[in-house]
């Protein structure tokens, strides 16, 4: 994908000279359809923000992807998911309300950065290839029958198409064969392969199966490509992998690994909260689960332990809280204690917190990867998220204290956190605790939830929003 003068670097990523701030590359063609399989890579001029940039908004719209999916979406829901995402592709007769060849470079750029990022692992590799899949397949059901044939013969993609007598043939074989769920209609073309390549077909008998061969009705094409896809990018990730094993770049490689860190949110700045007047006490309802067990414990014990205190004192730093106002709140918090050993043993921890003292660092609110990984609670320790650490039984019963009272909501967060899908998990508590049903799509999240402060964020607009109709609905009524 870039040039360079080292041989290995060449392998990895098509070419990777750096020259100033710029990655030296070379467009082989245009992108006639917005659909893509990414056979050939792209070797044009990008910049290092380009380069990262791209790389962070499709991880973004995957990681949405997995969100949705593992919490049941329908393809109605997300079917633009990528455009409301930063990584719009509009079809060729958008041609003058959108920048398509701009649209079309981005993501060819950023499959490849993300293809080679991907590649070192088998685990890396299977989880790209499954949200890539997801990605293609919704853009290619978005797509009209023309653009799509089009995109085929450019790709030169064919199966043998039976002639009208064969078709006829195979419409009374398909009719008279009890056993098969298939219907064809007159209009239907018939395509001929091996039934080993559509094993989703013939599990759902949507072919007819004769002597190794499967004859796929043009209503069940998208079948067929998505094994082709599928195939392609399998292939080209496993070379990848080994070209990934050569690569020994100094510039690049950091940026890979910051990659593979992110969690799928936005790129933002240290300002977390959109919050007017921040208050600890006020604002705790709308705290996520991980914050409201510590705040709850805060407030029943009036102490909480080391790793406990930076998780919560960072989040009320992502709140907004100054560092005065902080100190404030730690010391009447910790209320059974004196002044002079909340001074002594714990106000330079709050100010360390805030970057004034040690080496002054200005630490930033902790995300959801890093309380699910980082500084595992021991016995007696309370930090972390309640999803991952908490056991069934205890989850259980903390969800219906929140007012989680439904079982079949309790069942599904639980068998998330089974599967250790605790962000998900967290984004579905939220939903339910929020009142948002998935029918309302302008309310619901279409992401998964990555960081504390933006649970926090949306629960206070949600109830904005929800403030607003209600005035709304007043006003009409009146």
């Amino acid at each position: 994908m870039f040039s360079s003068t080292d041989t290995n670097n060449k392998r990895a990523l098509a070419s990777s000279n750096i020259r100033g701030d710029r990655y030296e590359v070379k467009r082989h063609q245009k992108y006639p359809h917005a659909l893509n399989f990414y056979s050939v890579p792209p070797t044009e001029e990008i910049t290092i923000d380009e380069f990262e940039g791209f790389a962070f908004d499709r991880l973004q719209v995957l990681k949405a992807l997995e969100g949705a999916i593992l919490r049941n979406k329908s393809e109605e829901d997300i079917k633009d998911i990528d455009k409301k995402l930063s990584l719009p592709l509009h079809s060729d007769d958008a041609a003058k309300a959108y920048p398509l060849e701009e649209e079309r470079r981005k993501d060819h750029i950023s499959h490849f950065i993300l293809r080679l990022a991907y590649s070192r692992t088998v685990d890396l590799r299977n989880w790209f290839l499954k949200y890539e899949c997801a990605l293609f397949k919704l853009r290619f059901i978005r797509e009209n029958k023309e653009e799509r044939l089009a995109f085929l013969n450019n790709e030169n993609i064919r199966w043998k198409n039976l002639s009208q007598a064969e078709r006829e043939l195979m419409r009374e074989k398909f009719t008279k064969e009890e056993s098969n769920a298939c219907s064809i209609t007159y209009d239907d073309e018939l395509f001929e392969i091996d039934f080993e390549k559509v094993p989703d077909l013939v599990a759902k008998r949507a072919v007819y199966i004769k002597e190794g061969k499967a004859y796929v009705p043009t209503t069940e094409q998208i079948s067929l490509v998505m094994y082709e896809f599928r195939q392609r990018l399998a292939k080209a990730l496993e070379l990848a992998s080994k070209s990934f094993i050569t690569l020994r770049n100094e510039r690049i490689m950091p940026m890979l690994d910051e990659i593979i860190k992110y969690d799928g949110r936005t790129q933002t700045t240290n300002n977390y909260s959109l919050i007017d007047n921040p208050n600890a006490d006020n604002l705790a309802e709308h705290f996520p689960l991980c914050m409201q067990h510590l705040y709850q414990n805060l407030c029943e014990k009036h102490h909480l332990k080391h790793f406990a205190r930076i998780q919560f004192n960072l989040f009320l730093k992502g709140i907004g809280l100054t560092v005065e106002e902080a100190l404030a709140f730690w010391r009447k918090s910790f209320s059974e204690i004196d002044e002079a050993k909340f001074l002594k043993d714990y106000a330079y921890n709050i100010r360390h917190n805030y970057g004034l003292e040690g080496k002054r660092q200005d630490y930033k609110p902790l995300n959801c990867m890093s309380i699910i990984s980082s500084y595992r609670p021991n016995s007696g320790e309370i930090h972390g998220c309640p999803f991952r650490e908490f056991s069934q039984s205890n989850l259980s019963a903390k969800l219906v204290q929140m007012g989680v009272r439904d079982e079949e909501h309790i069942k599904e967060i639980l068998n998330l956190t089974e599967g250790e899908h605790y962000q998900i998990a967290c984004t579905k508590y939220f939903e339910i605790t929020r009142g948002l049903s998935d029918k309302n799509n302008d309310n619901v999240i279409i992401g998964t939830i990555e960081h504390p402060n933006e649970y926090l964020n949306a629960s206070v607009s949600n109830e904005k929003n929800r403030m607003k109709m209600n005035n709304k609905d007043k006003m009409v009524n009146k």
